[in-house]
């Protein structure tokens, strides 16, 4: 499945480049257009991120989302300083179809493990961020890349299985924000690893090409931000490559 990404800063759609807040791109864009769009694409899922509320949970951006969902009624996938129950609550209570968290699943796991238990294996996104060390070894980074766990991929994945987890958007965060490719190899690995799991790949999508080749290594969905902000490609193009028969 094909997933449009949107940044959000202040209601403004942004990238920001490898996580960076001082390296900002804005995207002059009507959101309920390309929301509107989408819908008649039959997008089945659109990620938007508060990069209000990653920064500062204070300033999450529960207002515009709530219009948001006036407006349309594509399902939403929203992640962004996801950090407690009320959070989460306050989202789906909204209309928001799976919510998306990060570094809690790293160091608060006992209660990832009870939402995920609470509001179903649908309703959570696990957002792994990985960086391929001089090991080879997928390594999580958190707090918005700035904080090295010395936690690996597999065993956070392995701890959560027995509590139903099913989606887990994974970014090689030396890919994100730069149109230099994805990391195939990454995909292809934990998709043979964890065939239960619905990968959802982000970072480095330039292409269509690029579309092809993730199909190819099993993973189920793919996160396109950048590219279909700067028009790489259409939408239309990116859907007719993720479902041609390889």
């Amino acid at each position: 499945m094909i997933i449009p990404a949107f940044d959000l800063i202040n209601g403004r759609a942004v990238r920001l480049y490898q996580g960076n807040y001082l390296n900002q791109k804005h995207y002059d864009i009507n959101l309920s257009d390309y929301l509107e769009k989408y819908k008649s694409k039959r997008i089945q899922i659109v990620h938007l991120v508060d990069l209000d509320g990653a920064k500062n949970r204070e300033n999450r951006q529960i207002e515009l989302f709530k219009e948001i969902l006036s407006y349309s009624t594509i399902p939403l996938q929203i992640g962004g300083g996801i950090r407690t129950t009320k959070d989460i609550n306050t989202l789906l209570d909204l209309g928001v179809k799976r919510v998306v968290i990060g570094s809690s699943a790293i160091h608060d796991k006992n209660k990832v493990k009870k939402w995920l238990k609470i509001y179903g294996s649908d309703a959570i996104v696990l957002a792994l961020d990985v960086y391929i060390n001089n090991n080879n070894q997928k390594e999580i980074y958190i707090n918005g890349w700035q904080k090295r766990t010395n936690v690996m991929l597999e065993e956070i994945i392995e701890y959560f299985l027995p509590s139903g987890l099913k989606h887990v958007l994974c970014t090689d965060i030396s890919k994100d924000g730069t149109l230099l490719g994805p990391n195939f190899k990454l995909y292809k690995d934990i998709s043979s690893s964890f065939k239960n799991i619905n990968f959802q790949a982000s970072g480095g999508v330039a292409t269509l090409e690029d579309i092809i080749s993730l199909k190819k290594t099993g993973i189920k969905s793919i996160i396109i931000g950048r590219s279909l902000l700067e028009k790489k490609f259409t939408i239309e193009e990116a859907l007719k490559c993720w479902q041609r028969e390889l």
